[in-house]
């Protein structure tokens, strides 16, 4: 079993699917037998945050996905620099399971992990 670190940037609904992609990826790994965990940076953190919903133009709930990982037992850290600076909802509450964190969090999952893998 691989430790793999997933790392999201991006806005979550920023007119592409990255993110999409990225989340159906975690799911996957995690199903194949992988350990896997999400950090959240940048406008990434909005994914985290109840207010998050898609556009009429999005057929998909990308925090609805995060929280069914969460769910399934992957841990996800949250940026907690980010989660004041970042977003559309800065400073907004997030959801149960998506745990504050620090750089230095981050820094000991890259060290500790086999893949790190952005979006």
């Amino acid at each position: 079993m691989k430790k793999i670190l997933i790392i999201y940037n991006q806005n979550p609904y920023d007119g592409t699917d990255i993110i999409w992609n990225g989340l159906r990826l975690a799911e996957t790994l995690h199903r194949s037998g992988q350990s896997v965990r999400i950090f959240l940076m940048n406008d990434a953190v909005d994914m985290a945050r109840e207010e998050c919903k898609p556009p009429a133009s999005y057929d998909q709930d990308l925090s609805a996905m995060l929280k069914g990982l969460i769910k399934l037992g992957i841990s996800v850290k949250v940026c907690g620099t980010c989660m004041a600076r970042c977003g559309v909802y800065k400073n907004r509450p997030y959801f149960e399971g998506a745990e504050k964190s620090t750089m230095q969090a981050l820094s000991e999952w890259v060290i500790d992990s086999d893949q790190v893998l952005t979006f």
